[in-house]
């Protein structure tokens, strides 16, 4: 058995559920204090590079594939024809990057509030950035939430919010306003994701998220389940929630014959990825 040397770990304590997660590293390799938040950067001896915001893990080089592609393929693949997308937070750019995997995309928004993710992600995660130059791509440094608000009704397919935890910076992208703007926003048919925790740990906040997007007018909801080792219990989730229309059902035959590549995504993975246990679907029908 390896003895624990508490200096050669980075540790995230979840305080709400009295449980920590660990990555042995060998150095931490930057720090900055942003205007917003604190981002810094370790070299772990198992998951290559890993960014922290606040204490909390948000990145690493060696799992980042699995929540990046599953809060991009599920939904482009389900919407008929995903011409312009928003992605509200995703400062590491790995979401941009596989959201541009599509070439049916004409025009894909970033809006980030925080320039220092992305400096650090692009120093060390520049395989997350390699996407940031195509010219179907606007990355922009402002505050997503206002930007939703102000964008022109019936003028998005897809809304992505890739944001950090509800407090802070990320607080605001999970409320009733901040969903109605999206709703307005969105075109006929259009898709709104939401990063939505993990069912295990913040079902509460999951099951609220979910009734917020039915109160303001969203015609279906998806939830589906991914593993996502860093974060808290490995077991994450993103809803998608469809303007007028249902959400069941994607394109299955596009997806089997993906001109790209995945990790992680495929057609099997996303039909398997809507299947709920018995104590979540509990919890979502107990409005009802």
């Amino acid at each position: 058995m390896s003895t624990f040397d508490a200096k050669n770990w980075f540790t995230e304590v979840h305080t709400d559920v009295e449980s920590a997660y660990s990555l042995k590293i060998t150095e931490k390799l930057a720090e900055q204090q942003s205007d917003f938040q604190k981002v810094e950067i370790y070299q772990t001896t198992q998951f290559g590079k890993l960014m922290t915001i606040d204490g909390c893990t948000m990145v690493s080089t060696r799992e980042n594939f699995l929540y990046h592609e599953m809060m991009t393929h599920p939904a482009l693949f389900t919407h008929e024809n995903p011409e312009t997308v928003v992605i509200i937070g995703g400062g590491d750019c790995g979401t941009l990057k596989e959201v541009l995997k599509h070439q049916g995309v004409k025009q894909a928004y970033q809006i980030d509030i925080d320039e220092v993710v992305t400096q650090m992600a692009e120093q060390y995660f520049p395989e997350l950035c390699e996407s940031n130059n195509d010219p179907r791509a606007t990355i922009m440094f402002d505050d997503g939430i206002k930007f939703m608000k102000d964008a022109a009704p019936n003028s998005i397919d897809i809304v992505i919010v890739d944001s950090t935890d509800p407090i802070g910076p990320g607080e605001g992208l999970f409320n009733h306003a901040f969903y109605q703007s999206c709703l307005t926003a969105l075109k006929p048919g259009g898709i709104l994701v939401q990063q939505s925790e993990s069912p295990l740990y913040h079902l509460e906040l999951l099951t609220a998220m979910r009734h917020a997007m039915e109160d303001v007018g969203f015609a279906d909801l998806q939830t589906l389940n991914f593993p996502q080792p860093i974060y808290p219990s490995g077991w994450w989730s993103c809803t998608l929630a469809r303007k007028d229309q249902s959400i069941d059902g994607f394109r299955e035959d596009d997806a089997k014959q993906a001109t790209f590549e995945t990790l992680y995504y495929n057609a099997e993975i996303h039909q398997g990825a809507k299947a709920l246990p018995n104590f979540v679907k509990k919890a979502f029908t107990r409005r009802k």
